[in-house]
C-alpha cells in the first residue's frame, strides 16, 4: 500500500518565486511532525507569487515533488499549497446571530463565522480563509472558545482573507498538471507563522515578516489572533538585480555573491576584505571589495524593511507587537539583517526558523522552510479533524481547525 493512502502522511508544497520545495511530514502518536521527505528545485515561470509559465512551473513541481518521493520511500498523491502574491487582500469583519436556547453551540458558532464572512465581493474574488479573532456573548468580549456559555446574542470578530480567482487556479493548474490533487490553498503568511511562532508571542502581539525572493508576506497577531495581513511584491531577487547591474556580473553568480559573502550593514564587514567577481561577455574576473558589496545592499535591505514598516503603520496594529518582529524565509538570513532591523523597526527582532518538528531537521531548521513547515502544521490539523477539502473550504470546517490553535497546541 502506498504509504500516501496512511491518514497519518501529509505534504507541503512551496512554490516560490526562487525555489520550489516539497516537504513530506508522518504525524506521529505524540501530535508531533516527522519530516521524511524534502524536494526542493529551481523556481522558474514564476514571478511575485503569481504564474507567468505554466509549462515552466509544472516542470520545476514535478522535481520537487519527484525528490521528495525519493527521499521519502511514498508516492505524492495530494498536497498543502501555499499562495502568495499582491492579489492577496486581507479585512477584519464583525457578524452578530441569536443564541439557540440560550447556550450557545458549534452550530451557534458556524452561524456567526458565516454571517461574518458574508460580505459582498467581485466576482473575480474568492474566500482564502475566514480566521476567528474572538467572540463575543452579550457583553462580555474577549472570548476565544464560546461554547457552552449562557447568553442571548454571539458576535464574531474575524479575519477575512481573499484572492484572485485566476491567480488561484493558475497555480492549481500546475498542481494538477503534475497528476496531484490540492488539498487545501494556504496563505504564505499563514504558513509561515505557524511554523516559526510561540503562543506567547501571539498572544503578546507580533509581527511575522517572511521574506523570500519575490514577495514579503506579512502577519500580525494580537491577543492570539490575526489582526493584519498583506503581501508587498518586491524582496530579497532585487537585492540580487542591485549586485548584478552595479556590479556588472550574471544574476546567477549575483545571487551566489549575496548568499556567501553580502552583508546588510557595511559597518560590520572589513575593508580589507576583497571577493573575485565574474564579468559578462567573456571578460576577467575581478577583484572587488566585500565592503562595496554591503554598500550596495543595505540601502535596499533599509528600503524592504521601511516597506515593511509602513505597511504594518498602515494597519494600525504598530503598537500592538510587544513581542516585536520576526524575520524569516530565506533573504532573512544575511549577515547584519537583524541589527538593521532591530534599528529601524526600535523593537526585538528574532530570525525565525520552524519549530515542532522531527526528522530531517538538517534540511528544514531554516527560516527559508518556514512557508512549506507551516503547510504540514495546517494539514496535521485537518487530519485530526478528518477534514474533507470540500470541509477545509467550509466555515464548519475552518472553525474546526481554528478551535485547536486557541487550544494553544502549536
Amino acid at each position: 500500500m502506498s504509504k500516501t493512502l496512511e491518514k497519518n502522511l501529509v505534504v507541503g508544497l512551496d512554490v516560490g518565486t526562487t525555489n520550489v520545495v516539497a516537504v513530506v511530514g508522518e504525524i506521529l502518536p505524540d501530535d508531533t511532525i516527522n519530516v521524511i521527505g524534502v524536494g526542493s528545485h529551481p523556481s522558474q515561470g514564476m514571478d511575485k507569487g503569481g504564474v507567468n509559465n505554466i509549462t515552466m512551473v509544472t516542470h520545476s513541481i514535478k522535481q520537487a515533488i519527484s525528490e521528495a518521493e525519493l527521499m521519502s520511500g511514498c508516492q505524492i498523491s495530494s498536497v498543502y499549497l501555499a499562495i502568495s502574491g499582491k492579489h492577496i487582500k486581507c479585512q477584519n469583519e464583525n457578524g452578530m446571530v441569536p443564541i439557540h436556547e440560550h447556550e450557545v453551540t458549534s452550530e451557534d458558532v458556524d452561524n456567526v463565522i458565516h454571517t461574518a464572512k458574508s460580505v459582498p465581493l467581485p466576482a473575480e474574488r474568492m474566500v482564502l480563509h475566514v480566521l476567528p479573532q474572538e467572540f463575543c456573548v452579550d457583553i462580555q468580549e474577549g472570548i476565544k472558545s464560546p461554547i457552552g456559555m449562557s447568553g442571548v446574542r454571539l458576535s464574531a470578530q474575524v479575519h477575512l482573507v481573499t484572492c484572485a480567482n485566476d491567480m488561484a487556479n493558475n497555480l492549481i493548474k500546475c498542481v494538477k498538471h503534475c497528476g496531484l490533487k490540492v488539498d487545501a490553498l494556504v496563505s504564505s503568511s499563514l504558513a509561515s507563522s505557524l511554523a516559526v511562532l510561540t503562543e506567547d508571542e501571539k498572544e503578546l502581539g507580533v509581527c511575522v515578516a517572511d521574506i523570500g525572493g519575490g514577495t514579503i508576506d506579512l502577519v500580525v497577531y494580537a491577543g492570539g489572533g490575526i489582526r493584519h495581513s498583506s503581501v508587498i511584491p518586491v524582496a530579497g531577487n532585487q537585492v540580487t538585480k542591485d549586485i548584478a547591474q552595479i556590479f556588472i556580473t550574471p544574476l546567477g553568480h549575483a545571487e551566489e555573491l549575496k548568499i556567501k559573502y553580502a552583508c546588510a550593514q557595511r559597518n560590520l564587514v572589513s575593508l580589507e576584505e576583497n571577493i573575485e567577481v565574474h564579468s559578462v561577455g567573456g571578460r576577467p574576473a575581478r577583484s572587488l571589495s566585500r565592503h562595496t558589496l554591503a554598500e550596495v545592499v543595505e540601502p535596499r535591505y533599509q528600503e524592504l524593511y521601511e516597506l515593511i514598516q509602513k505597511d504594518v503603520e498602515k494597519s494600525s496594529w504598530d503598537d500592538q507587537i510587544a513581542a516585536g518582529v520576526v524575520l524569516t524565509g530565506g533573504t532573512g538570513k544575511m549577515e547584519g539583517a537583524l541589527e538593521l532591523a532591530e534599528e529601524i523597526f526600535q523593537v526585538p527582532v528574532r530570525l525565525g526558523s520552524p519549530i515542532g518538528i522531527k526528522g530531517l531537521t538538517e534540511y528544514t531548521d531554516d527560516p527559508a522552510y518556514a512557508t512549506v513547515i507551516g503547510l504540514l502544521h495546517y494539514g496535521k490539523e485537518n487530519l485530526k479533524e478528518g477534514l474533507s477539502q470540500d470541509e477545509t473550504q467550509s466555515v464548519k470546517g475552518v472553525f474546526q481547525l481554528l478551535k485547536s490553535w486557541f487550544k494553544g497546541e502549536f
